[in-house]
């Protein structure tokens, strides 16, 4: 990795992380107290209309800011086209939604769904006001800018949603955090980052740029419907309180795993981008990224899944005890996921969304099939099916890696074996420590902190290169 890469993803993974984990702890902790205030009920009617939102949401963006970023020549009409586009886009979904709201109600059988959908699909049309600020932002590498907006909005909204939750509006506080959210967020945007759109929206523009995002449009809703069909089965088939143990479960497990992972994606598309026809450096920069991510992330998914149980009594309470089985199982289930993030990123700055999308559609034929096959086990057997398509993923995922760059799967498992070993290690050692009948917070700071010297020591004893790296960087 030449010094001007370093220096970039430094930069870049500084600010982003700031920005991501100043976010998601702000949002964990307002979360932590609502979730004292409000009930598991009120988290699975939300979860019931987020496939709806995901889905707008995807039709909106229309793989449009990946395509931006990795088109070299972008130019002004590019960004303006896009952003009425958006706005358009915004609009339509939201009468859908709007008309639809009753249908969504009836399927679930809460008719409360209704009011919930029509205000919370309010901030579709609110977030496409900012969408191309963001997105230039994130060419620039510029994530200081980002971080502020994110932490002022979620730390705003949340403190206002708590006084919502205590007031005793139940789900209505989640539905007003959201809305708030959004509306500082765009606001933000606007004032941090001047920039105003050209009166012009070009044809020619707009269909070079769906060539490439219509491929992840399609790819991307595939994905989001698949995750989403989870949601879908256990509020139909079971009852709202367990989607919402379900639904906490993942927020618990997506918090380190799918940030560090969104992270690293984030500021390496942009950066690699501009070395897209360079295979040899590619190859070596990208086993680079996967030792690193995969040096942090797995003992980081490890360790929550070993303290599971009294973190969600701490934090949670015992009203929460049906999460500690899911996070548990989900955390194996996120635990690669940064892997098949790397890989298919290579798909994007390749320019071969094309490839991306074929692939996306022989996975989602295979977790189907596996999420059908597990409904009649339960919410456990379920995410166990998880766990089984996250591997079959992460294999998958690996295979046009292999045929553009070189890099295979055989490699890259060579390269992340001996931090999966030292992590399970690690799993065990911690979850030794919840047996000692400590109070929670006792067995929490036991168990981290027994975590992080045993998997640190280990390293150095046994001098793995990540641990040099990871020094270096922030040295850096």
């Amino acid at each position: 990795m030449t010094e001007n890469l370093k220096r970039k993803t430094v930069s870049g993974v500084m600010w982003s992380a700031i920005e991501r984990f100043s976010l998601q702890g702000v949002q964990f902790v307002m979360q932590l107290v609502m979730a004292r205030l409000l009930l598991p009920s009120d988290y699975g009617m939300i979860a019931m209309l987020t496939i709806f939102l995901q889905i707008a949401q995807a039709f909106i963006d229309s793989g449009f800011t990946n395509a931006l970023i990795q088109k070299k020549d972008r130019t002004e009409v590019d960004y303006s086209t896009v952003f009425y586009f958006n706005i358009i886009i915004a609009l339509l979904f939201y009468c859908i939604l709007f008309v639809s709201a009753p249908l969504i109600a009836k399927f679930y059988n809460m008719p409360d769904l209704i009011l919930v959908m029509r205000v919370m699909a309010l901030s579709l049309i609110i977030l496409s006001f900012s969408a191309i600020h963001k997105t230039k932002l994130t060419i620039e590498i510029n994530f200081k800018i980002q971080s502020k907006i994110t932490l002022i909005a979620a730390g705003i909204s949340g403190i206002i949603g708590i006084g919502i939750a205590y007031w005793g509006y139940g789900v209505w506080a989640l539905v007003y955090q959201s809305i708030l959210n959004a509306m500082l967020t765009t606001i933000l945007f606007n004032c941090f980052y001047r920039w105003k759109p050209l009166k012009t929206f070009s044809m020619k523009s707009f269909k070079r740029l769906f060539s490439f995002g219509s491929k992840l449009l399609v790819s991307g809703l595939i994905h989001t419907v698949y995750y989403n069909l989870y949601g879908i089965v256990i509020g139909k088939r079971f009852s709202a309180a367990e989607l919402g143990y379900y639904t906490r479960a993942e927020q618990f497990a997506i918090l380190p795993s799918y940030n560090l992972s969104a992270i690293i994606t984030r500021v390496t598309f942009p950066i690699l981008s501009s070395i897209q026809d360079d295979n040899e450096r590619l190859a070596s920069t990208y086993r680079k990224y996967i030792r690193l991510s995969s040096y942090l992330i797995f003992p980081l998914m490890v360790g929550l899944a070993s303290l599971a149980n009294p973190l969600v009594d701490l934090f949670l309470t015992e009203k929460w005890n049906g999460t500690v089985a899911l996070l548990q199982i989900l955390c194996f289930d996120w635990m690669f996921d940064h892997l098949s993030g790397i890989n298919l990123n290579l798909l994007y700055v390749k320019g071969r969304s094309d490839l991306a999308l074929r692939l996306e559609i022989i996975k989602k034929i295979i977790a189907i099939t596996i999420l059908l096959a597990s409904i009649p086990l339960g919410i456990i057997g379920m995410c166990l099916g998880r766990v089984l398509y996250s591997l079959i993923a992460t294999y998958a995922n690996t295979y046009y890696t292999n045929s553009l760059i070189g890099l295979s799967f055989r490699t890259q498992l060579k390269d992340i074996i001996p931090y999966l070993i030292l992590s399970l290690a690690m799993g065990g050692v911690v979850y030794a420590t919840t047996y000692l009948g400590l109070s929670n917070i006792v067995q929490l700071i036991i168990g981290i902190t027994i975590g992080i010297l045993f998997y640190i020591s280990i390293s150095y004893i046994f001098k793995i290169t990540s641990l040099k790296v990871l020094l270096q960087l922030i040295h850096k």
